[in-house]
């Protein structure tokens, strides 16, 4: 049991010499980055050092699944798994370590690795392949005239640029296939639109530049005319709908009647109406004063007052 367990234990090291040897012979030849034009046909290359016994390539696309090429030196043969049509060997004097993308396309953007396996080790080349998309430029004007420019379809997106300089604004659309359509118009308020503008579209495929001149179009000048002509109508039927409006509310002022005000009853006026009554009394009272002084002066009948007074 115990020579049993020193075994078990002297084991541990020796695998681990083993994979610290694996990992020192397998070396690490190169990561490189390429870039390539969609519709170029890119090679690339897989350094050989001794006497190659297998080489493979293995291909991680953004797009599809795996792809696998393999050539062994002991049966003469190649085998490939899942690999596209334009991707293939590139057939030299020597060993087949090269690897050939005809017209490539943005689908085989992705990562491509180089194992090979030779009598003075093992190595591994990576390489990253971005495919870039040249955009369609174009410049023109818009039913304003004003200039535009576009470019289209690009991957990555193409900067814009304006001479002379202007307010830019882009704006971008992005496409399935990964591409980006960027569209600007020139919006420079202090330069006259009749004055040549010219358009830069900077990539990293290329550089392309245009110039153009526009001007207002005469439907461009109708519907400034018809905007204005617009407007004044606005403005002039609302002052008139603000006149009437305080024309109808004056009115209920002016046909209403006003309040009935009850007649004031003075003091003056209940003296003017008892005034006749008490003045005939006191003509009465006169009257019968003076009859009574007569009567007892005369010593007459009382019925003879009576009578006179009567006649009276």
């Amino acid at each position: 049991m115990k020579g049993g367990t020193n075994m078990k234990f002297a084991g541990k090291p020796v695998y681990v010499f083993v994979l610290l040897s694996i990992t020192m012979v397998m070396r690490l030849a190169g990561n490189n980055t390429m870039l390539v034009t969609v519709g170029k046909s890119p090679v690339l290359i897989c350094p050989i050092k001794g006497q190659i016994s297998m080489l493979k390539w293995t291909i991680t696309p953004k797009a599809g699944g795996l792809c696998t090429l393999v050539y062994r030196t002991d049966k003469n043969m190649t085998l490939r798994t899942n690999c596209s049509d334009n991707i293939d060997w590139k057939f030299t004097a020597g060993p087949a370590a090269a690897l050939e993308i005809r017209q490539v396309e943005l689908a085989q953007e992705g990562n491509y690795s180089c194992e090979v396996a030779s009598t003075d080790g093992n190595f591994l080349m990576m390489y990253h392949l971005t495919v870039l998309a040249p955009p369609r430029p174009s410049l023109y004007c818009d039913e304003r005239g004003s200039p535009v420019c576009e470019a289209a379809a690009g991957k990555p997106p193409a900067q814009l640029s304006w001479v002379p300089e202007s307010i830019l604004f882009a704006e971008e659309t992005g496409h399935q296939n990964g591409t980006v359509t960027v569209l600007s118009k020139f919006t420079a308020c202090s330069t006259n639109v009749t004055n040549v503008t010219s358009c830069m579209v900077s990539h990293p495929a290329g550089n392309w530049s245009q110039s153009i001149a526009c001007c207002p179009s005469e439907k461009t000048n109708f519907f400034l005319y018809a905007g204005i002509i617009t407007c004044a109508l606005i403005i002039i039927t609302l002052l008139a709908v603000i006149y009437c409006f305080k024309l109808h509310s004056y009115r209920p002022c002016h046909k209403t009647k006003p309040p009935e005000i009850a007649p004031i009853h003075s003091q003056q006026d209940d003296t003017m109406e008892v005034e006749p009554y008490t003045t005939y009394v006191q003509k009465e009272n006169v009257i019968y004063n003076s009859v009574s002084d007569l009567t007892v002066g005369q010593n007459l009948p009382q019925d003879l007052c009576s009578e006179t007074r009567v006649i009276q």
